[in-house]
C-alpha cells in the first residue's frame, strides 16, 4: 500500500521530501498542490526549481493546479498553468501526471491530456467527498466523457477521493460514510490506483497553550480506518495533508512563534513555544524540551532527517534555530517517515 502525502508545493514541503530516505520514498505517491502566491513574480517556475532541486530521481510527481486560475500565466504564453508547470518539469528533467477534476472547464482538461502524452505517467482525477466543498458524484456518462477529454483510459488514472478536513468522532462518521459512497459509485471503472485523503491539522496554531505539548488527534487516519472496515472493495492508499490544514488559506503575516508539529502514532504533538530570546532562539529550548520528552522516538534523529536536525538544535549545534520554512520542512520529514513506518509494521496509517 502507498502513502499518498498531499502537500503545499512550498520549499519546506518540498525540502522534506528531498531528504526522504530510500525507504520513505519507495512508499511515497506525493502530490504537490501549487499555493497561489502574488508576491513571487513567477509562481510556477519557482515551483518547478524546488521540484527539480529537490524530487527523488525516477519519482513521479504528481501536480495540483487546480487553485490557480486555468488562464496564460504569462503575455505571449500559450496554455494556462497546466501546460507551463508540465512543460517546464519537463525540461528540468522531472516526471509528472496531473490533477484533474470534473468541475474542469474543456481547455484544461485538454491540457491534461497534453501534460500527460508528453510525460507517459497518466493523471489524477481528484473528487471531493468534503463537507466544506462538496461536489456531486459524476454519472457514468460523466466519467466517459472526463476520460475522453483527458485521452486515457481509466487504468492510466488515479482516483483521489478528497474527504476534506476532519476534526471530531461525529464529522469522521459521516465523512466515512461519504468517501465509502464514493468508492462504491466509482468502482466500475477499473483504477489504476485509488486513494482516500482527509486532513486532521487545525487551521492555525492560535489557540494553543506555548510551552508545551498539546495532543491533536490524528482523526485523517481514524476515518481511513473507518472507509477500509464500511468499503468492501479493494483496500484504497492512504492519503492525509501532512502537518497543514487541508486547504488553502491566506498568507500569514508576522514571524510565526517557534513551533513544532510533531507526528506520533495517533496524534500530532504540537509545541508553540513564546518568543522570549532574541530570532528565534526559543526554538533551542523547544527542541530540547522534545528531544527529552516522552515523545521523541527510540530511533532518535535516526528517524528521520528532520529528527537530525531537531537534535542539532537541541545540542546547540547549530548556530541559528531556523523559521518557519526549516520548522515545516523538519516536521514534514519527520511525519513521513512516521506513517511510512506505520504502513510498512501494521498496514495502518
Amino acid at each position: 500500500m502507498a502513502y499518498v502525502p498531499i502537500l503545499k508545493g512550498k520549499a519546506g514541503e518540498f525540502l522534506a521530501l528531498g531528504h526522504a530516505s530510500v525507504d520513505v520514498q519507495a512508499q511515497l505517491r506525493p502530490v504537490m498542490e501549487i499555493v497561489p502566491d502574488l508576491e513571487l513574480r513567477d509562481l510556477l517556475d519557482t515551483f518547478c526549481e524546488h521540484a527539480m532541486d529537490n524530487v527523488p530521481d525516477g519519482m513521479v510527481l504528481t501536480v495540483d493546479c487546480g487553485a490557480l486560475p486555468p488562464v496564460r500565466v504569462l503575455k505571449g504564453d500559450v496554455g494556462g498553468p497546466v501546460t507551463r508547470v508540465g512543460e517546464s518539469l519537463g525540461l528540468r528533467g522531472v516526471v509528472m501526471s496531473p490533477v484533474f477534476r470534473c468541475s474542469d472547464p474543456d481547455d484544461v482538461l485538454g491540457e491534461v491530456a497534453g501534460v500527460a502524452a508528453a510525460h507517459q505517467q497518466g493523471a489524477c482525477l481528484r473528487i471531493s467527498t468534503a463537507a466544506d466543498f462538496s461536489e456531486s458524484l459524476p454519472s457514468r456518462d460523466q466519467v466517459r466523457d472526463l476520460l475522453c477529454a483527458v485521452q486515457l483510459a481509466p487504468e492510466e488514472v488515479d482516483l483521489l477521493v478528497d474527504a476534506g478536513p476532519v476534526h471530531s468522532d461525529r464529522t469522521r462518521e459521516v465523512l466515512a460514510e461519504e468517501a465509502t459512497e464514493a468508492l462504491s459509485h466509482l468502482s466500475p471503472w477499473a483504477w489504476r490506483r485509488v486513494c482516500v485523503a482527509a486532513g486532521a491539522f487545525p487551521v492555525n496554531l492560535s489557540g494553543f497553550r506555548r510551552g508545551q505539548a498539546t495532543p491533536v488527534v490524528r482523526e485523517d487516519a481514524r476515518l481511513w480506518a473507518k472507509v477500509v472496515e464500511k468499503w468492501d472493495g479493494p483496500q484504497p492508499d492512504f492519503g492525509d495533508f501532512g502537518v497543514t490544514y487541508p486547504r488553502m488559506l491566506p498568507k500569514s503575516r508576522g514571524t510565526p512563534d517557534p513551533n513544532m508539529r510533531y507526528t506520533t502514532e495517533e496524534s500530532w504533538q504540537v509545541f508553540v513555544y513564546p518568543r522570549v530570546r532574541q530570532g528565534n532562539d526559543d526554538f533551542f529550548t523547544l527542541s530540547q524540551d522534545l528531544v527529552n520528552s516522552p515523545h521523541w522516538p527510540v530511533t532518535g534523529a535516526a528517524t528521520s532527517w528532520g529528527d537530525a536536525r531537531l537534535q542539532e538544535c537541541a545540542q546547540r549545534l547549530r548556530q541559528k534555530a531556523g523559521g518557519g520554512t526549516e520548522w515545516r520542512a523538519w516536521a514534514t520529514s519527520h511525519h513521513l517517515a512516521v506513517v511510512t513506518s506505520q504502513l510498512t509494521a501494521t498496514g495502518h496509517p
